[in-house]
Parts: structure tokens; sequence; C-alpha cells
């Protein structure tokens, strides 16, 4: 195999991984013994930088890692800064529209809802900022409440709660019997 082809195939490993790769793993994907292995890799370390690239190959005891220089890190910080756009699947729409609907809200009561589990819906909008702990519902256990935040105001560019949308009563009423006979289906199943 030539040089370039095992290169490309080390670095795909390394960036790959993301971890230290022991050499004798490299050696063996490459079908190469460790001596060479280890030469081509600080072969590519050498050239790595000389060339003003932004990712280094570290060794760590007889392992290699693929990793960021240092003089990098600045221009990722700043990009970790910049505020992130969440996706909204629509797990995570109809879960976040019920919690804005019928907050407070426990994860039973949307589940109830739903019919299917939501903790990792809720997990979602509360790591989004877009719903938030509000308290513990007055029952056994004590369930934790949760409703719509700032945040969530902003993002749908409501002032308040009140100026969510109305639904309509005759649209409600279908939504209803659908859901109904979903349920029936899974039940005859």
């Amino acid at each position: 195999m030539e040089i370039l082809k095992l290169e490309a195939i080390i670095e795909a490993i390394l960036f790959t991984m993301g971890d230290c790769v022991e050499l004798s793993k490299i050696a063996a994907a490459i079908e190469h013994d460790e001596e060479t292995t280890k030469k081509i890799i600080h072969n590519m370390m050498d050239r790595y930088e000389s060339e003003e690239r932004g990712i280094q190959i570290l060794e760590l005891e007889n392992s290699f890692q693929l990793c960021t220089k240092r003089e990098m890190y600045e221009y990722l910080i700043r990009i970790a800064k910049q505020p992130k756009k969440h996706i909204l699947s629509e797990v995570l729409l109809e879960t976040l529209s019920i919690i804005a609907y019928k907050q407070p809200i426990t994860k039973l009561e949307i589940e109830k809802i739903r019919g299917v589990k939501c903790d990792h819906a809720v997990n979602k909008l509360v790591e989004y900022n877009l719903v938030c702990e509000v308290g513990r519902l007055d029952a056994p256990g004590r369930p934790l409440l949760f409703a719509t935040t700032q945040e969530f105001l902003r993002c749908f560019g409501v002032q308040s709660i009140e100026d969510l949308p109305m639904v309509n009563q005759e649209q409600f009423e279908d939504f209803k019997a659908e859901a109904e006979e979903e349920v029936q289906l899974r039940l005859d199943i």
C-alpha cells in the first residue's frame, strides 16, 4: 500500500477514535509492523507541525492521539460561546406544546396525553432552556412540575402564555377522536 494511503488510514483512525489509540492496534489495522507504523506516524507529526495546520498528533505512552493545537484554543472558545440553534423534532414540539398549554404539568400527565414516555423530550427542552422545573406537586412522590421559560416566549415571539393561539374547539375534538382511535388500535393489537 502506498504511503499516502497508509497516512490517510491512520488519520481516519485517529480522527474517528478521538482518544489515544495504541500503536499495536494501528499497526494491525494497516497490516504493518509497529516500527514502520511508528515511522509513518512520526513523519505525519512532522508534516502537521511544518504545514501550519490546526491539528497535531500527540504520542502518549506508545499510543497516538489526533488533537487540536494549543494556539487554536481561543478560536474554539469563540465558536463554543456562540449561541446554539436547537432543532425541535416533532416529539419535542408536541411535548413543548403540551407543557405550554397545560402548565404547570408533571411528566406523568404529559405521558398520559402523549401515550409514551417523555423523559428524553422533557430533558432536552430543559437543556434548551425552553422548559424549567417550577416546583413539586403536592401528591405522593412529590413529582416535579414543568412550565415554559422566558426563553420560550422569546423564541416563539409571544409576550405571555395568554398570547398563545387558542385551539379551535372543533379541531380539538377531531384531535381527541384521532387520539382515542389510536389508543384503541394499540389496545386491539
